[in-house]
């Protein structure tokens, strides 16, 4: 008999982060003692996030490709750096005015600049090509391989120290960013390296979701409530704007910039990895992990469907494909 646990995972927006995510939190808030009770492999299971991260962005690099196109190099070069320019933004604004601590009363009880700078840094790689496929063109989905320089903590780390906030000693950077680049270097060398490692990307998501998760106490989940729906739609409106702007300023039809406007599942590691760096962030990230979280499941719905409304704008045709197919 077989049961599909991947289809049904998948069902759930950004499923195979979200919901080992979820069981993680659930042991850590009913069973906390489990890991330590079982130790050994059972136990790094649980807390063995960062070195899992480490592996799955080695492999992220290896899937950028150096030889991108000019239209890939102006698309998702475009793209990324209006992604990476609001989020500077709004690093130094709420930056000035928080600092590196988390709000701790009221309705934004628990909101960052780190949970803020996370969730506006990073997209959904996969919604991305997933849309562009169905309401783009094939070299609109390759403007990704530059996007994907988008994905870890540095430059979160940067946006960070550019904001005005407590920066981190030049190692720290290096460091934070060195694995993707060896798997860039992996990758571009030699081609079986890189089908190789890039296929182990997806399998890489769940395992560290999860160790993720164990570190959550569900009693805070809550509050995560309103606030991690508010920063979901912020992330889709404050991000997709410029970006539909920007794509049409480059001839775009500015399709490619709505679909980007999402958070990738892998941003919710960033707040953790951020706080091992520099403990001075510590009591924002898991807050800020839970918020990121809920806003990549906001986005995950929200960001398709905005792109078919536009695509469908643009193009004028019924199923808002560019041929109308």
């Amino acid at each position: 008999m077989q049961i599909p646990i991947k289809k049904a995972i998948e069902r759930v927006p950004g499923g195979m982060m979200v919901v080992p995510l979820a069981l993680g939190a659930l042991v850590a808030t009913f069973a906390p003692e489990t890991p330590r009770f079982f130790g050994s492999f059972t136990g790094a299971l649980f807390t063995g996030a960062l070195t899992i991260l480490a592996v799955f962005y080695v492999c992220m690099g290896a899937s950028i490709d150096f030889k991108a196109t000019p239209y890939i190099l102006k698309k998702g070069g475009t793209l990324f750096g209006v992604k990476i320019g609001v989020a500077i933004v709004l690093g130094v604004i709420f930056g000035h005015f928080l600092g590196e601590a988390p709000i701790t009363s009221g309705v934004f009880a628990g909101l960052s600049t780190l949970a803020i700078v996370a969730a506006m840094n990073d997209t959904n790689g996969g919604l991305y090509m997933a849309l562009m496929g169905q309401y783009g063109e094939p070299r609109d989905v390759g403007a990704y391989t530059v996007m994907t320089l988008e994905s870890g903590p540095f430059l979160t780390m940067i946006t960070l120290g550019v904001a005005g906030l407590s920066a981190f000693p030049w190692p720290t950077l290096v460091g934070s960013i060195l694995p993707l680049v060896i798997g860039m270097i992996l990758g571009n060398l030699d081609r079986d390296m890189r089908e190789f490692l890039s296929r182990a990307i997806p399998v890489m998501i769940p395992f560290f979701a999860f160790a993720l998760g164990s570190g959550l106490d569900l009693g805070k989940v809550w509050q995560a409530g309103l606030l991690g729906l508010g920063l979901g739609v912020a992330v889709v409106v404050v991000t997709g704007i410029p970006l539909f702007f920007a794509d049409r300023a480059i001839g775009g039809t500015g399709v490619a910039g709505v679909a980007a406007a999402s958070t990738a599942g892998n941003a919710a590691a960033v707040p953790a990895i951020v706080a091992a760096a520099n403990p001075v962030y510590a009591p924002a990230a898991a807050h800020a992990t839970i918020l990121v979280a809920a806003a990549v499941i906001v986005t995950t719905v929200l960001v398709p469907l905005l792109t078919a409304w536009t695509a469908k704008r643009v193009h004028g045709t019924p199923d808002g494909s560019p041929s109308g197919n």
